[in-house]
């Protein structure tokens, strides 16, 4: 199997992390975003160890909602006093 960005995988020794998806190749190893929502790397002397998957089993991670970080109100400036 030639594994490449965009190629749905399974992990034959590790059915519970569900179907993945090849998001990058780069080197001795391949990065692969599985269903239970771990990016894992999986290296190329390993690539035995992975078998095609079905595109409609793999779930992607939903999209996070981004919430407006809580900006504090800022704090008085102290009074200079002027010594005489």
């Amino acid at each position: 199997m030639i594994i490449k960005s965009g190629t749905f995988v399974n992990h034959k020794g590790a059915a519970q992390w569900g179907a993945g998806k090849v998001v990058e190749v780069a080197g001795p190893r391949a990065t692969i975003q599985f269903s239970d929502g771990i990016i894992r790397k999986i290296s190329s002397s390993h690539y035995a160890s992975l078998q095609q998957a079905d595109p409609a089993t793999f779930v992607p991670l939903p999209e996070t909602v981004q919430v407006p970080a809580r900006v504090a109100p800022r704090k008085p400036k102290k009074a200079k006093i002027v010594a005489v």
